[in-house]
């Protein structure tokens, strides 16, 4: 049994929000429901009462004692806004929270699905439109409208998706959340810096996003997650146990400490290959440098893992600027990869940019495009890939 919080908005199609309440408490689910205001002049709260059997809320001030936008989507294991209106998905894209449907949105740490419903007009506007891109940047699963008869006596896109479409987004959200439940995730992100003096070093442009994300989308699966992270200004999630580090020494470390019993390990982290062969304890001056500065290799961490390995499921990124799945291949096999996603980063792109495009190979010739998008977009579908292949295995 799953716990549905359902939020309904004040549009025409609000009614069907109660056939989705009957059809997911038909099969065992229990829902709550959050209803805006304008919402209650389109269907009672009495209807969703008797479909759901629980009270339904419709203000901040509703037993104001639980603090219900929180209590509710603590207690949830997916967060269902059906219909949403234009109103809806601005206030969720730039987080306004006015209202309990949308201070609970605001709160929610559980998977949210949003099925718009409007008229053509405001579903096509420029600003609806960046409104869901924002959302789905963000890891909201749209179900997108159908083409349809509309309220207004006109045929045209935004007539709220089929109950079966809508139940699909559902189970999926609900999938995924519990996925990797049980199972210990190691993830390696973010640069490495090795010291020349106190004030300079070798590094490079990762931000550490991609890692970040990627255990962020674990932590929603279920999963346990240790991050090694090296130094960067994006948050990591609250809930990863992080391991701070510096050097490609000090990521080798924590990463082989936390590799034992992991069940997959992702080692997105842009290590740096080399490490000046001496590192000065007092900053150098320009009169005292070095003409040239001698460098030394540091661990293949990845190398280093794929060689230890023993039931853990161990992936790894190639950041490539050319011939790019040849040389990611090459690696695969090389350092006894279950799995590598390759990046194109030549001119820069895929470190700290917003959208990226990553290709996912394993074995001989496996190969999956997994498209192009945000990070968080990228991360879900790396995992949804991985959890396909790891099934296989």
């Amino acid at each position: 049994m799953a716990r549905v919080l359902l939020g309904v908005c004040g549009g025409i199609a609000a009614y069907k929000a109660a056939a989705l309440t009957s059809a997911l408490v038909q099969r065992g689910d229990r829902v709550d429901v959050i209803m805006s205001e304008s919402a209650t002049h389109f269907v009672g709260s009495l209807t969703f009462a008797a479909l759901s059997g629980n009270p339904v809320l419709t203000s901040l001030w509703d037993a104001p004692e639980s603090i219900p936008h929180i209590a509710l989507v603590r207690a949830a294991d997916v967060f269902a806004i059906v219909p949403a209106t234009a109103n809806a998905l601005a206030k969720l894209a730039r987080g306004f929270a006015d209202d309990l449907l949308s201070n609970a949105a605001l709160a929610a740490r559980v998977p949210l699905v949003v099925a718009p419903a409007m008229n053509a007009a405001m579903y096509e506007h420029p600003a609806t439109r960046e409104n869901l891109r924002l959302l789905v940047e963000r890891g909201v699963t749209i179900v997108e409208p159908d083409t349809g008869f509309l309220a207004e006596r006109e045929t045209g896109v935004g007539r709220l998706a089929e109950r079966d479409a809508i139940l699909a987004a559902i189970d999926a959200a609900l999938a995924r959340t519990r996925e990797l439940t049980g199972q210990r995730v190691l993830i390696t992100a973010g640069p490495t810096r090795e010291a020349i003096d106190p004030v300079r070093f070798l590094s490079n442009a990762s931000t550490g996003t991609m890692g970040i994300e990627l255990a962020r989308e674990a932590l929603a699966r279920g999963a346990a997650v240790t991050l090694v992270l090296g130094p960067t200004l994006v948050a990591a999630p609250a809930e990863a146990h992080v391991v701070r580090v510096t050097s490609a020494q000090e990521m080798c470390d924590a990463a082989l400490a936390g590799f034992s019993g992991a069940d997959v390990a992702i080692a997105t982290a842009a290590v740096a290959d080399w490490r000046p062969a001496e590192s000065y304890a007092q900053k150098v001056k320009k009169s005292d440098g070095p003409a040239t500065l001698a460098l030394e290799r540091t661990p293949d961490i990845l190398a280093t893992l794929g060689a230890r390995k023993a039931g853990t499921f161990l992936v790894g990124f190639a950041a490539e600027t050319e011939n790019h799945e040849r040389n990611a291949r090459e690696k695969l096999q090389r350092k006894h990869l279950d799995a590598i996603a390759v990046n194109d980063v030549s001119g820069g792109a895929g470190f700290g940019t917003g959208d990226d495009e990553i290709v996912l190979l394993w074995g001989d010739a496996g190969r999956k495009a997994l498209g192009t998008g945000s990070k968080r977009v990228l991360a879900r579908a790396l995992w949804d890939a991985l959890d396909v292949l790891r099934a296989r295995n």
